[in-house]
């Protein structure tokens, strides 16, 4: 029902032509780490090699606030927002980010992303899938996170895929909003989307896109 686009990427364009004609609901990917490889200036480049290096040197990165990026990450997001602009003519119906950095303190604590948008929040995990000190920040990060941006009531990704799990999902749907994050290009999720359990789940489910958020 939506997708996420990256900007200054080589099929930037045409992603976004063929998003257009079929009339796919698009949000902005904010990318931060991952290498552009499209139009983006130099300026935008080096930027972003400093943010990726700061965000990948650890998995507790996201958690730190880095005062000497302050600007980096300011100037790298409005940057790809007004991108998603130009190509699209419009603005991103949602915002998410690559490896989730759109809620690095960085991007959070200096309100990047402008109050009231609609936004992904961070997965939601059963007891026995994270430790307890895990769900206990994401569940702080979220409560901030909703007190400013319109937000789902839970965002899972379809992975692993059981029919268990798939069925509690779904179950969790009927009166809540849910994200549910697919990567058809995996050739595992792309026979379980286009397969029977999917097709029934899909059958007995409402589904939209943020623009019901």
């Amino acid at each position: 029902t939506s997708a996420g686009a990256m900007v200054f990427m080589a099929d930037s364009e045409r992603a976004a032509r063929l998003a257009l004609e079929s009339e796919l609901e698009t949000g902005l990917h904010v990318n931060f780490s991952l290498s552009f490889n499209g139009t983006a200036r130099d300026e935008l480049i080096r930027m972003q090699k400093r943010t990726a290096s700061f965000l990948k040197r650890s998995k507790y990165s996201v958690l730190f606030y880095n005062p000497l990026l302050k600007t980096d990450f300011r100037v790298l997001f409005k940057a790809q927002y007004r991108e998603f602009i130009r190509l699209f003519g419009k603005p991103p119906s949602h915002i998410n980010g690559h490896q989730h950095f759109h809620l690095c303190a960085n991007v959070i604590l200096d309100s990047i992303i402008h109050g009231g948008a609609k936004i992904r929040r961070n997965f939601t995990f059963g007891p026995e899938e994270k430790d307890p000190f895990n769900r206990l920040y994401r569940r702080v990060a979220d409560r901030w996170i909703m007190r400013r941006y319109a937000v789902t009531d839970y965002f899972f990704d379809i992975s692993p895929i059981s029919a268990k799990r798939m069925e509690v999902i779904a179950d969790r749907s009927r009166g809540c909003s849910v994200e549910l994050m697919v990567h058809p290009e995996r050739d595992g999720e792309f026979s379980y989307l286009m397969g029977r359990e999917f097709s029934k789940i899909l059958a007995n489910t409402e589904t939209t896109g943020y623009d019901s958020v």
